[in-house]
């Protein structure tokens, strides 16, 4: 067509491709409200992403949730707190929870996300049966998360619970004793005393419990049977 813009003779799959590069949510968000075709292309290249991180972004429930809502691909979701705060709670965690995406998540970030309680994590979590990476660290989560996590991530490899302080030994030793391919979980800033460690270790000899500097220097042969 005569005085048709060269970027609007692109093929909606070629636009979408090229949206998949733009890093910036603002600028999805402007490209997006150019025309339909172009909102197409937007929606198109978020169903694409299989990463996706919304650390540095001031992001609410509602925004994030819709942005995961054409997320179909996704693998690796970091909602994780930023210095521009981030207002999601545990409203938000639970229309996240009903995205396609969810079930087939590998890693999910919610560090330091102080506006989330067990109540919005459970939601999440109770969806998330794919997952093998999980940072909840800096938050305010219970033993109430730790079960749900045991329940219902059979395939978690490390999980990072730093400055959970609300969390005790018998939350640590039901996901332990749940999840059999966990490989390293991160208790720095915890109140649980280093006696639980230790248990962890007669459940798991190789897991990998951090920080490194934890008094927890004891020979496999010294460990007590159960």
């Amino acid at each position: 067509m005569e005085g048709e813009a060269e970027i609007d003779r692109l093929p909606l799959d070629l636009l979408a491709n090229i949206f998949i590069l733009i890093t910036s949510f603002t600028d999805l968000a402007q490209a997006s409200g150019v025309c339909r075709k172009w909102k197409q292309g937007v929606r198109q290249s978020l169903g694409r992403r299989e990463s996706l991180s919304f650390a540095g972004w001031k992001m609410d429930d509602d925004s994030t949730a819709r942005l995961l809502r054409y997320a179909y691909s996704l693998r690796d979701l970091d909602i994780s707190r930023s210095r521009w705060g981030c207002q999601i709670s545990d409203t938000g965690l639970y229309r996240i929870s009903l995205a396609k995406c969810i079930s087939n998540l590998t890693s999910i970030s919610l560090w330091g996300i102080t506006g989330i309680t067990d109540k919005g994590v459970v939601h999440l979590i109770s969806r998330a049966n794919s997952l093998q990476h999980l940072n909840i660290g800096g938050t305010f989560i219970t033993d109430e998360s730790l079960y749900a996590i045991a329940n219902n991530c059979p395939h978690l490899k490390t999980i990072v619970l730093w400055s959970c302080r609300h969390v005790t030994e018998n939350g640590l030793l039901v996901l332990v004793n749940s999840c059999r391919k966990l490989e390293s979980i991160n208790v720095w800033g915890t109140r649980v005393p280093v006696e639980c460690f230790i248990a962890l270790l007669t459940i798991s000899p190789a897991l990998q419990i951090k920080p490194k500097g934890l008094p927890l220097n004891v020979d496999a042969s010294m460990l007590p049977v159960i």
